[in-house]
């Protein structure tokens, strides 16, 4: 380029410059998702393995996927979590940083601006100047300005912006993350509190009834037609159902103290008083869960280690510029001279031109580049493992839902069974063909399937819960 543009001057040069800069290009490879990629497997992109239509959908998780129990103090709580998790505001800190890198990063591409000034006392070397004589001591002076912009001939800057761009939706992704799992955790520790209410109310209603087999027990000892052994085997199964009792009661404790967390609070001051749950949330549709494709663009894991993925294309570019030359293009004015003269004609300085700067590459440039296509080798591997294992979540996650439903249904038709006989025995009883403890002991083990039921119930609203988790939570940008 140098002898072409040094017989050229003014609107010829910078002709000949415009050329030239049309003429470069963005190095560095354009950034598409990777064709070979498990995410563009057509099975990746399908139905899931669930074949039972009763139970689940293929309509669109919603938004406030929690709002399908129907259940406001679930949505209050869940809105107070939204509100003031801390962990929701530390993904915010670093998404505002991670936008403040890339503003940072797109102002090296603009114009940048200075000014200097400075005033000093001293006194030259005569002889730096050929001069034999002893130069006086006098005061200099310097004032002036620079402007000076860099030309992305190679995309450098470009590429990067992409990079931090790409590492700002990342952020994002991470942000939409940590929703899901501040939610996931508020509607876990909500249902653990429901669980412990509920478990507990069939405790009691067990305890109540083997405390009137203690008692018929007692009062048929005391008449002389039983032993004290029939006495002490109801007493022991009584303290076995009263010793469930503080058990469920730290549950639904250690829950409302992980609910303050979630939401901000201290302990010692949660703020929202917990009713007494009389069942477990059920849900009044099908579950919604769309298909493999809605999955992909839905996690936000997929999305953040896609955005990752780009990143790291977008270095390789950063890497490779640094093979070829950098052009700034610059312009200046100021005064320099002794201080009492600033200002004359003999003082004033400008210039204006190109700055050309080309460091020779060497192996360690390449080896940098080859390393940033290490990084995208590394960051395509990550992307495909958080694929796979977002699939397996979710296949996982709506087999123990269907296996688990069809175990509650098996232990509702046994308690079905169990409530018809403890009916005709009460029946029997009351026509006098059937003792009390008969009847008693039916009751009981209608009691014990209940407590059956409930655990079942508790089961399925946990694996409702993991389906929703492993659809990623409902946030979709």
């Amino acid at each position: 380029m140098k002898p072409l543009m040094s017989g050229l001057k003014g609107p010829a040069a910078l002709s000949v410059l415009t050329l030239a800069l049309a003429a470069c290009t963005t190095v560095g490879p354009q950034y598409q998702l990777p064709a070979q990629s498990v995410y563009q497997h057509p099975k990746a992109q399908g139905a899931f393995l669930v074949k039972d239509a009763a139970t689940v959908s293929l309509g669109e998780v919603p938004q406030g996927w929690w709002k399908l129990y129907d259940d406001p103090v679930l949505n209050q709580l869940v809105e107070r979590s939204l509100a003031a998790n801390t962990d929701l505001k530390v993904a915010e800190a670093h998404l505002q940083r991670a936008l403040a890198v890339a503003d940072e990063v797109k102002d090296i591409g603009g114009p940048h601006a200075a000014v200097s000034a400075s005033v000093e006392r001293a006194q030259v070397a005569g002889e730096a100047y050929l001069l034999e004589t002893k130069v006086p001591v006098f005061n200099l002076g310097d004032v002036g300005a620079h402007v000076s912009y860099q030309l992305d001939l190679f995309g450098q800057l470009a590429r990067a912006s992409e990079a931090a761009e790409a590492n700002v939706q990342a952020t994002e992704a991470a942000m939409d993350l940590v929703r899901v799992s501040v939610v996931g955790e508020t509607v876990r520790a909500y249902l653990q509190v429901c669980a412990a209410d509920t478990l507990s109310q069939t405790t009691r209603q067990a305890l109540a009834l083997q405390q009137q087999q203690l008692g018929l027990a007692s009062r048929m000892h005391q008449a002389g037609r039983g032993s004290v052994t029939d006495v002490t085997r109801a007493q022991a199964l009584v303290d076995t159902w009263q010793a469930e009792l503080p058990r469920y009661k730290a549950e639904r404790e250690r829950a409302t103290f992980r609910l303050a967390q979630l939401a901000g609070e201290p302990p010692q001051a949660m703020t929202m008083a917990l009713p007494t749950c009389q069942a477990m949330p059920a849900l009044k549709q099908p579950l919604p869960v769309g298909d493999g494709a809605a999955l992909l663009k839905r996690r936000p894991d997929v999305r953040q280690a896609e955005r990752l993925l780009a990143a790291s294309t977008a270095r390789i570019g950063v890497a490779t510029a640094d093979l070829y030359p950098s052009v700034s293009l610059g312009a200046g004015v100021g005064l320099t001279g002794i201080l009492d003269h600033l200002g004359q004609a003999p003082t004033q300085r400008w210039s204006i031109g190109p700055l050309i700067s080309w460091h020779i590459p060497d192996s360690g440039a390449r080896a940098r580049i080859h390393a940033a296509e290490a990084d995208q080798a590394a960051a395509l591997a990550q992307f495909d493992g958080v694929v796979l294992n977002a699939l397996r979540e979710t296949e996982t996650a709506l087999s123990a839902y269907a296996h688990d439903l069809e175990q509650r249904q098996a232990v509702q038709a046994s308690r079905q069974a169990l409530q018809t006989v403890s009916d005709q025995n009460r029946r029997m009883v009351q026509a006098g063909r059937m003792p009390v403890r008969v009847r008693l002991d039916a009751d009981q083990s209608v009691t014990s399937s209940q407590l059956a039921v409930a655990r079942a119930d508790v089961q399925v609203a946990q694996d409702q819960l993991a389906v929703f988790m492993a659809l990623g939570g409902g946030w979709a940008r």
